[in-house]
């Protein structure tokens, strides 16, 4: 007897194209091999002789024959699918499609567009343009915690910047030194790769620094003319921080200079660098913009995921489980890379998931999908519910990327005492901070009936709220009365969601 190794071999494939090909057609295989037509009844052989027609004509199915006709409804409604194509279900095991989705989410892939910081672009983009057409220096100050698009907005902002220049008759041509400084050798480097784009041919001889020589062609009015603005772009500039911070302040310093040609963009990591750097180049005459760049919200993480998915002509990702990937990493963070990095987790483990399923699979299972050939049974194998990523996955990927001890002793629980926790969310989402006992305990109760939980008494209500306040997620007030304790929940509402979320009854009572 055959047998098939796995979902991917050629066998395998045959098997699921003949059970998804038209039953009233030829079905061949790679290897020549055919499934019997179905048999023709009489009338419509009847039909065929009776035909005026002398050559003869071969018979179509029904669903072909309205097809074909101009006049059909069926061709307009094919229409309007060529006009708004939809997405169908991709297939998990197709190498191609695999690598095509993991590019898409890389975090080295640039989008075509950047949502979500336009605002940030425009500021960035209209002082460049106001520094070009003056013909006078500037600096600006980037700054933003780690994946909140500040870098991809700069090389965006600099493409614009060059585009618009060259389009500018009126202006010299633009010259542009875009470097991350944490390739540089030394601190001091980044002033011999400025003094490099504007002497490219010259070396600089003797004690002379390269900073010096910056200092003085900055001071000669004749060495202005003729010479063009430069746009500068100083990635991780959090690694030329010195103890004195000499290399920083003689970097945009050099932008005050009578004679200076060049606008510097620093961008930087340490929103409170800017707090204690900036205050002492204001009082040397030296005020660099500020954009900062915030942590991203779950709506723009989630907006930012779509925007990327959308080059993909296949649907990948359940919606609630891009809902569950940003709202977690936004209340972690707002780093969007930490977002891609956990996407493309959730799809290697919906891979293994697929993998081990396939090396399970007998050969008596697929015998009976055979003999079946019903579309139940095409269902098992291109499900959409099994081939996209699913909220369990993501969860499981999330789990690994921002695993607490918070989450393990939630997921630790027993049911009442994570049912005592689902109240505490709901009942504190209406702006209030604290409650009594007795007041959680009439939002337990209803959680219970709900679910027809038969709930706990009012005394060991109270003593499953001592042991939450002992393992840090309560905080009980003193009383004498159980029920007229306050009760303050200790830890974040995300977390508790995070930890609750694979199953169907806590995510259902904490939408």
């Amino acid at each position: 007897m055959p047998a098939i190794a796995d979902r991917n071999s050629s066998s395998f494939k045959e098997i699921v194209a003949a059970i998804k090909s038209d039953k009233s057609g030829d079905i061949a295989g790679s290897n020549g091999c055919c499934i019997p037509q179905k048999r023709r009844l009489r009338s419509d052989a009847a039909a065929a002789r009776e035909s005026p027609v002398s050559t003869p004509m071969k018979l179509k199915s029904p669903r072909r024959r309205l097809n074909s006709s101009p006049n059909s409804p069926a061709n307009g409604i094919k229409e309007d699918f060529s006009e708004k194509p939809v997405k169908k279900n991709w297939n998990p095991r197709d190498v191609e499609h695999m690598r095509a989705v993991k590019e898409a989410l890389h975090v080295s892939t640039a989008p075509s567009t950047i949502v979500c910081r336009e605002d940030e672009q425009k500021r960035v983009l209209e002082f460049c343009k106001a520094c070009i057409e003056q013909e006078k220096a500037g600096s600006l100050y980037a700054c933003g915690c780690p994946g909140t698009g500040k870098s991809l907005s700069m090389d965006k902002v600099k493409q614009q910047v060059i585009d618009w220049a060259t389009k500018q008759e009126d202006l010299q041509p633009l010259e542009v030194l875009a470097l991350n400084c944490t390739s540089l050798a030394n601190t001091s480097e980044i002033f011999s790769k400025i003094l490099g784009k504007h002497q490219p041919r010259k070396k600089t001889m003797g004690s002379t620094s390269p900073l010096q020589h910056l200092q003085k062609l900055y001071s000669n009015n004749q060495a202005r003319a003729g010479s063009k603005m430069m746009l500068i772009i100083a990635d991780e500039l959090d690694y030329l921080i010195t103890k004195d911070r000499a290399v920083l302040h003689d970097l945009f310093m050099l932008t005050t200079f009578p004679f200076s040609r060049c606008i510097l963009i620093g961008i930087a990591n340490s929103i409170d660098l800017a707090d204690r750097f900036l205050p002492r180049l204001q009082s040397l005459n030296c005020k660099p913009m500020v954009v900062t760049f915030r942590a991203y919200s779950k709506d723009q993480i989630l907006s930012i995921l779509q925007e990327r998915l959308l080059v993909l002509p296949y649907i990948v990702f359940q919606q609630q489980a891009l809902e569950l990937c940003a709202r977690k990493v936004a209340a972690a963070s707002g780093d969007m890379r930490k977002a891609l990095c956990v996407c493309r987790s959730a799809m290697e483990i919906l891979e293994a998931e697929l993998r081990e399923s396939a090396s399970n699979l007998s050969l008596a299972s697929v015998e009976e999908f055979i003999s079946q050939q019903t579309a139940p049974a095409l269902e098992i194998f291109q499900s959409e519910e099994n081939n996209t990523v699913r909220i369990d996955h993501m969860a499981l990927a999330l789990s690994k990327t921002f695993r607490s001890p918070i989450v393990d002793t939630i997921q630790s629980l027993p049911q009442h005492q994570q049912i005592i926790l689902c109240s505490a969310v709901k009942f504190f989402r209406g702006g209030k901070k604290d409650s009594t006992v007795g007041e959680l305990n009439k939002s337990y109760i209803d959680i219970c009936k709900s679910a027809m939980i038969p709930p706990v008494g009012i005394l060991e209500f109270s003593s499953m709220c001592r042991v939450l306040n002992d393992q840090g997620l309560f905080k009980l007030g003193q009383s004498r009365d159980d029920k007229s304790k306050r009760v303050t929940l200790k830890v974040d509402e995300a977390d508790i969601s995070f930890a609750l979320q694979g199953v169907r009854f806590f995510r259902n009572c904490l939408q």
